[in-house]
This record gives structure tokens, sequence and C-alpha cells, in this order.
């Protein structure tokens, strides 16, 4: 196993660790808990995270990817993308550059370049097939530039485990603590460190609730999630605007 002494982390909500939340209110994440164990294998390990939810691949070109380019770090992850297929005039081609982009970028300028292949929505979203063929467009792009830049991947996109509604927070976007454990535990086994868990092993199945009970958490999920993100897009706002990243400067982590 090579001894990784730094790590940089650029993305959107996913990789800020939206909703795996501490006592605080600040977010965690996979990301973190990935930092906290390379920091125990080595003294001295420096992270940083410039996640900010809500943000375009384009606007990480923007904000983040010539901070992380100049941080030289051992390790560099990115994952995003979904935010933008999400939104209906996604311009594919558009972001399949972008991302493009960001990987050549950092493939260059540190020792190890991270890519994931996103969770597939269709199995857990309803309405969400539609989206399918800009993943897997997404996907394709990953796969293109891991073998390009001899990139580590975690394939999230081909195991099950994330269909569980267990794995997700209540806004059923964003993955829960349980969920960010799993996507770091898979991280670090494609970084090389030995197991502490299987993160792909299925969850137990939740009850089955009666349907008005089911009824009541849609109208409550539409009213908290859904029609505040309808009304940001239709607004031309986002979750992330004015949001400064959470760990912007590589320093030791504690």
């Amino acid at each position: 196993m090579n001894a990784y002494t730094s790590l940089v982390a650029l993305g959107d909500s996913f990789t800020e660790g939206l909703s795996d939340d501490l006592p605080d209110g600040t977010s965690r994440g996979w990301a973190d808990l990935v930092a906290a164990r390379l920091a125990v294998e080595t003294p001295g390990f420096r992270y940083a995270n410039l996640a900010v939810r809500g943000k375009l691949v384009g606007q990480m070109v923007d904000e983040q990817l010539a901070p992380a380019a100049a941080m030289r770090a051992d390790v560099a992850c990115f994952a995003g993308g979904m935010n933008d297929v999400l939104r209906p005039g996604c311009d594919l081609a558009e972001v399949t550059a972008h991302i493009t982009r960001i990987a050549d970028t950092l493939a260059e300028s540190s020792g190890r370049l991270l890519l994931f292949r996103v969770i597939d929505p269709s199995r857990r979203m309803r309405g969400s097939t539609r989206l399918l063929p800009r993943v897997n467009a997404l996907i394709a792009t990953v796969d293109a530039l891991a073998e390009r830049h001899d990139a580590v991947v975690v394939d999230l996109f081909s195991s099950r485990v994330f269909d569980s509604g267990r794995l997700w927070a209540e806004d059923r976007i964003h993955l829960n603590a349980e969920g960010h454990r799993r996507v770091a535990e898979a991280v670090l086994r494609a970084l090389g460190l030995p197991p502490e868990f299987d993160w792909d092993e299925p969850v137990p199945p939740s009850p089955a609730a009666p349907w008005h009970e089911r009824a009541l958490a849609d109208l409550r999920w539409v009213r908290r999630h859904a029609a505040p993100w309808i009304g940001r897009r239709l607004a031309g706002r986002s979750s992330g605007d004015g949001r400064a990243p959470k760990r912007p400067h590589l320093a030791p982590f504690d």
C-alpha cells in the first residue's frame, strides 16, 4: 500500500458530506472519513475539501480546479455531474468536456486521481429512468478518463446496496451517515487499504409501513424538500450560493 500523505477532494454535496451531520451542525461525509483513516496510517497527513453543495461541473472548473491543482496532493478525488444531469436543459457534451478538463488537470498535478462511477438513480428514484442515458454517458466518460490516466475508480453504480432507503437521508437525494460510511470504505478499499467491513453488504429491508404513513411521508417530502428545490431552480439559485468550502486549504487533519 502507498503511504498517502495528502488528499484534496472536489465536487458537490456528495463530497461535502451533506446529511452526515455532526452535533455542531457541520457536515462530515465520506471524504472526511477517508482522511481520518489515512491520517491514522500516516502522521502529518494533510487534507482539503473544496466541494460545495449544488455546484455544477462548470462551476467546479471555475472555482475548485485551480486551487486543487496547485496543492499537488498525493490523491485528488473528483465526483460531479449529477446536479447537471438532473436539469432539463443539460448540455451533455459541455458537461463531459468539463469533467475531462478536471480529470486531465488533476491527473497531471496530483500523484493519484480517484474518480467515481456514480450511484444509479434509476433503481431508487421514481421517474428517474429518463436520466439513465445521461448517467451512462457520465460513466462512459469516467471509464475512458480512468483508462487514460490509470486512475483509481470507485464503482458505486454496480452496487445494489444503495437501492436501500436506509442509506439515504429524509430528502431522498443525499446519503445519510451510514451511506457515507459505506462510500468511505469503498474509497479506502480502492486505494489499497485493508478492509474494515464489507461496504457492499446488503442492508436488511425496512418493515413495510401502512399506505397512509407512506402518503404522509411523501407529502412531507414534497413540502420540505421537493418544493424548495423546484423554487430554487425556477429562481436560478443554488443551495451553494455564497457558501465557502469547509476545508479550503491543504492542512493537517485532526
